[in-house]
């Protein structure tokens, strides 16, 4: 499997410096039939080449729609071997094939840990390879549509932040556990083992997969904390309200590596599509105002700074946690018929309103 990584990458590089090389000569990118043609002498599996095709054809046409868009966006870019690191096998028993052991084309049999069966028809495999040396079969199944449980719980409004991951609108708080600040310490010490060691030899090779090993940890102990959080809220509310916060660029401009390790961003996302299996709605809002306006007169206070945790309202005389402030605006933003409601679904597939929707239709025949 290692050396089809390096196949890959060799097959990637030549393809693209043959696409620099006609778009400079002619001022148009090859067809795909064209780059197809180079797939065929490559040593790969013959999908598995197509679909690196794919990926290459696909970055273009990304490339070209960003720039008509007026966006900034790079052009793909040659590869090394720490950079490939996935087979695709878009076709099941052509390619691969899953019984008690894992049969990939032309690898013969694996034996892998299954940590869950696999529910639906099996329709795509990836072959992955982390930094820190694992591998991973990611296995895409389709599977029958299930009606959404019934949630009776109650509203709530969330507000994200660093000093304390959440803070919800009926004053409950859940901590940030720091996941990367637990680890520091001891990555700052291999970090620099590996900057003495000497370029090309064994020995820094191995400092580089503990470096990727140490990362690896914190990234799952980080995923698995978002996990449990985003079930048991989902489990416990019938609607969730947060705030549709940029993370990307706030990490550009101030606390990067904070916000980074909170996972504001991936804890959304989980929240977003599980709430359709959980019978909750979940309600992205705009955030404008939401820490500087008051939740009982909506009086909005401008000289607020982010080191003032208490909010006090000067015109009805509020006095509370300023975090817990937000989230109940977050809460009545979210909340139709209400004032300033604002409420933007806009990270929710259409599809899941339109799914709710037929399964309400269909209990209502049944009643």
């Amino acid at each position: 499997m290692q050396s089809h990584l390096w196949l890959s990458k060799e097959l990637w590089n030549e393809m693209l410096a043959f696409t620099k090389e006609i778009y400079n000569n002619y001022q148009k990118f090859p067809t795909k039939k064209t780059l197809r043609e180079l797939v065929k002498n490559s040593g790969l599996f013959s999908q598995v080449g197509q679909e690196l095709v794919d990926r290459l054809v696909d970055s273009l046409h990304r490339k070209i729609e960003m720039k008509k868009n007026g966006e900034k966006g790079g052009f793909p870019r040659f590869k090394s071997i720490d950079r490939m690191k996935s087979l695709h096998y878009p076709q099941y028993e052509c390619g691969f094939w899953l019984d008690k052991k894992l049969k990939v084309t032309p690898f013969g049999e694996i034996a892998i840990k299954r940590h869950r069966e696999i529910k639906g028809r099996i329709k795509t495999l990836i072959v992955k390879r982390e930094s820190s040396g694992k591998w991973f079969a990611v296995f895409t199944a389709e599977e029958e549509r299930l009606l959404p449980k019934e949630n009776k719980g109650g509203v709530v409004g969330i507000d994200l932040g660093l000093k304390t991951f959440a803070t919800l609108s009926n004053n409950l708080k859940i901590g940030n556990p720091r996941h990367l600040m637990k680890h520091e310490d001891r990555l700052a010490f291999i970090q620099r083992k590996f900057s003495r060691k000497k370029k090309g030899s064994k020995s820094r090779k191995r400092a580089k997969i503990r470096i990727a090993r140490l990362h690896e940890r914190v990234a799952d102990t980080r995923k698995d904390f978002l996990h449990k959080t985003s079930t048991q809220l989902l489990n416990d509310y019938s609607l969730i309200a947060l705030e549709k916060l940029a993370s990307k660029e706030m990490a550009e401009q101030n606390y990067g590596k904070q916000i980074n390790d909170a996972g504001w961003n991936m804890f959304a996302n989980f929240l977003a599509y599980k709430a359709e299996g959980a019978g909750c709605r979940v309600v992205f809002v705009d955030p404008r105002n939401t820490s500087k306006m008051c939740s009982r007169c909506g009086n909005i206070r401008n000289d607020l700074t982010l080191w003032d945790r208490a909010y006090n309202c000067p015109e009805c005389g509020l006095s509370t946690d300023r975090d817990l402030n937000a989230a109940r605006n977050i809460l009545t933003k979210a909340t139709p018929g209400q004032g300033g409601s604002n409420a933007c679904n806009s990270l929710l597939h259409e599809e899941r309103d339109v799914a709710v929707a037929t399964s309400m239709k269909q209990e209502a025949h049944t009643l």
